[in-house]
């Protein structure tokens, strides 16, 4: 039977089509009209196009599936006007809704929705595992509102008899990222000498290779109405750079801004930049500095247990994703530094 994929124009969603290709399945993505797909140029997989916010289209893409993975999310560091935030709120929220409803109407087998580790609650103390609640008076971003929506929403539909699984994630690195992510971006900016300061702090991230693994192992041993959280290591950003610094060949750079420095200097760019030079890309917005200076480790003892999940090499997953954007020439390697490999070691 046919699985489908939404958001598979993302960086999980590119990786986890891949995945499921190498793997012998039939793949359906659904994708928006006009949008950059070019994750998936040249794949051997059916597309439909539609906009989850439409439940006819949503309908149309469920229809003849037999399990279903909802990677598609609007993801943002940003707080954002009443207006981007009803925009981030139909896109998460309501896709999902649509996309459980049709399932739930077409008997679909199972399906696995990505979730996001800014919906998990922040354990001062220890490690947050699946157990620490969403903590809603916390000035959390609407990005993490609307992923706690939408766990919600998959319990809903667990108990009218859906069988869903929350696999959830944290910052993710790796090859495949086409649009790019903010850590691409960041990547590739540290890569080509434009990333001019950075700022202390930590968060877990996942190999891109993990998170499809994760989200693999959800549908195949997760149990209905639960879900896994999904991490490689936690880094502090020194650490991070340090790895940039390794794998691009390129040094770190010189500013390395205080935290409640680069708040305020975050706080001002918010402001400022979205009413004056909206084009110009944020690296670190006042929401990811909080984000950063939180320092959130993940527990990932329930997936290991459960699901037998075994996370791999961060570093070796940044590596693939410098050598993705060399190879695409998103990125000027440093003399030396680059060797072309097979495109099949990107997937």
């Amino acid at each position: 039977m046919t699985i489908l994929v939404t958001g598979a124009s993302g960086h999980l969603g590119a990786n986890l089509v891949r995945r499921l290709l190498d793997d012998g399945h039939s793949v359906r993505v659904l994708l928006r009209e006009g949008s950059n797909n070019a994750a998936v140029d040249k794949l051997d997989l059916e597309r439909i196009y539609g906009d989850l916010r439409d439940f006819s289209s949503v309908v149309a893409a469920v229809k003849g599936c037999d399990r279903i993975y909802h990677c598609a999310a609007k993801v943002s560091t940003l707080d954002g006007k009443p207006q981007f935030q009803r925009e981030i709120y139909e896109s998460n929220v309501l896709g999902t809704i649509h996309i459980l409803r049709a399932a739930l109407n077409a008997d679909v087998t199972k399906v696995v929705v990505s979730g996001s580790f800014s919906a998990t609650g922040h354990h001062p103390e220890k490690p947050s595992d699946e157990t620490v609640p969403f903590y809603p008076f916390s000035p959390h971003l609407p990005y993490g509102f609307t992923k706690a929506c939408v766990e919600h929403e998959c319990l809903k539909a667990f108990a009218d008899g859906l069988n869903v699984v929350v696999a959830v994630s944290c910052a993710i690195l790796g090859p495949n990222d086409y649009k790019p992510s903010r850590m691409g971006r960041t990547l590739m900016d540290f890569a080509n000498g434009k990333l001019l300061a950075y700022v202390p702090g930590g968060f877990e991230f996942v190999a891109v290779k993990d998170i499809v693994e994760g989200h693999i192992l959800a549908m195949s041993k997760g149990r209905p109405g639960q879900k896994y959280i999904f991490s490689s290591k936690f880094l502090t950003v020194d650490e991070l750079m340090g790895i940039f610094e390794e794998v691009t060949g390129s040094p770190r750079p010189r500013l390395r801004l205080p935290g409640v420095m680069m708040a305020g200097i975050a706080e001002v760019a918010d402001f400022v930049l979205p009413r004056f030079f909206p084009q110009v890309p944020r690296r670190f917005t006042s929401g990811a500095v909080r984000i950063l200076r939180m320092h959130r480790y993940a527990d990932i003892t329930k997936a290991k247990n459960e699901l037998g999940y075994q996370p791999t090499s961060i570093h070796a997953s940044i590596q693939q994703a410098y050598d993705c954007f060399a190879a695409r020439g998103l990125i000027t390697p440093v003399e030396g530094n680059f060797v072309a490999r097979p495109r099949e070691n990107f997937s």
